[in-house]
């Protein structure tokens, strides 16, 4: 963990292009991902965060309100909520009340297993009379046989029934947002008719290499010829679709996407999870990226302000083995979680780089390339009634006899994990105290 510092943050320099000054680091984010808990009904294959089993140490109803007062006090736009499953949570619609009556716009993820007729209704009317409230549809495939080989079986209907719901019961602009893989990049079409149909918005992530997403990030990333169907796409369309700047990558293929185009972690975006921990990446919940937590450390804004991890985050970076590269200031040389999860160092190129400079340097590691093990895991070790058939083939060294991958044909593999000791295991709202 990096720890927060107690000397004063430096004085930000008055001049300088607005995307300069996005290097350097804001005084609050423009928006935070806040994973409410790591509960969810689902176990989709490349979770980031390893959901399933909550964590007893959740924050509480009233320490959320006090995160969301100082969010309020930082003039921070909105919060992006997701886990997890956040609707899970008993107290889920109040916080998001909480949040929007204290001027902290709210855009929550959700696979949609809450998304009831009566509870659109009740977005739709939150959304028109009190502000901004946002829900993000997570699709995976624009078929179910695409999307639930990853996300689990049914929950493709599931999703496309809560779209339905907030269509008919008038919510404006629902997102439908899709992580690009390997199985869908043939699909961008038919994932912008999904959208369109249901008067909503798509958006499209890119697939990063951590949480569960390591495990089978070998098998599902988008081939080299795929980012660049990809890149073309978005050229295309790019307008109408939204991309959180997940993509910058590919501008080395020649022409910048809209956005910003370069990392914002710990700049203009940070992750708080369940527990109050802070990271400086939504997409790299990991020890090595701990800022602090705003329990321990004084609070959100101390952490933000003052860890010397964010502090070294908005210095000015060199370019590494990128620095060379003709494409360097377009593609600033990739994100930063792909290339720490995929065991790459994080001044060397993106694992996806289209130049081919990524798959280089994998190939020169090869066997010895260390990839950093997760440091949590909040799997349920039970197999799930609705687990995805993808995690029957992880393709990652010595996970051939994990709980839910392949049964082992070896006589003295060892024995399946015996019976969950704790009732998380089973039950993701087992011991919720509210």
């Amino acid at each position: 963990m990096t720890s927060v510092a107690s000397r004063p943050t430096a004085p930000r320099p008055s001049g300088g292009t607005l995307l300069q000054q996005f290097e350097l680091g804001l005084n609050a984010p423009i928006c935070l991902t806040w994973e409410l808990t790591y509960a969810c009904n689902l176990a989709c294959a490349h979770c980031l965060s390893s959901s399933g089993r909550r964590d007893p140490r959740e924050l509480n109803t009233q320490q959320c309100e006090a995160v969301i007062d100082e969010l309020q006090r930082m003039q921070v736009f909105y919060v992006n909520i997701g886990g997890g499953e956040p609707t899970i949570r008993p107290d889920f619609w109040h916080l998001v009340e909480y949040a929007v009556a204290h001027d902290v716009g709210v855009k929550f993820s959700t696979n949609g297993v809450r998304l009831t007729p009566e509870r659109a209704r009740w977005l739709a009317t939150a959304e028109a009379v009190n502000g901004y409230v946002d829900v993000q549809i997570s699709l995976d495939g624009a078929t179910a046989e695409v999307n639930d080989r990853v996300r689990g079986p049914g929950s493709y209907d599931t999703a496309i029934t809560a779209l339905r719901n907030l269509c008919d019961a008038g919510f404006r602009d629902a997102k439908v947002s899709v992580v690009c893989t390997r199985e869908n990049i043939g699909q961008l079409d038919e994932f912008k008719a999904i959208a369109d149909r249901y008067g909503a918005t798509l958006r499209l992530t890119r697939l990063r290499p951590s949480g569960r997403g390591a495990d089978v990030w070998d098998e599902l990333h988008p081939l080299p010829q795929q980012q660049r169907e990809l890149y073309e796409w978005l050229l295309r369309n790019g307008e109408d679709v939204l991309t959180g700047d997940s993509f910058f990558h590919l501008a080395a293929f020649g022409e910048k996407l809209p956005g910003l185009n370069l990392c914002g972690a710990g700049r203009v975006v940070c992750l708080i999870d369940p527990v109050g921990d802070v990271y400086a990446c939504p997409f790299a919940i990991h020890e090595e990226f701990l800022a602090g937590n705003l329990l321990a450390d004084g609070g959100f804004a101390q952490v933000w302000r003052e860890s010397s991890l964010f502090t070294d985050l908005r210095s000015p970076q060199a370019g590494g083995a990128c620095a060379s590269c003709t494409f360097y200031d377009s593609c600033r040389g990739g994100c930063m979680a792909a290339k720490f999860f995929t065991g790459l160092p994080l001044d060397g190129p993106d694992p996806e780089c289209v130049q081919g400079y990524g798959e280089q340097a994998l190939s020169k590691t090869g066997n010895a390339r260390v990839v950093p093990a997760p440091s949590q895991d909040h799997s349920r070790r039970m197999p799930a009634a609705r687990q995805p058939v993808l995690l029957q083939l992880r393709t990652r060294p010595g996970l051939e006899n994990e709980p839910g991958s392949a049964p082992s044909a070896d006589p003295v593999a060892p024995k399946p994990a015996a019976p969950p000791v704790s009732l998380c295991e089973e039950n993701p709202l087992a011991e919720f105290t509210g």
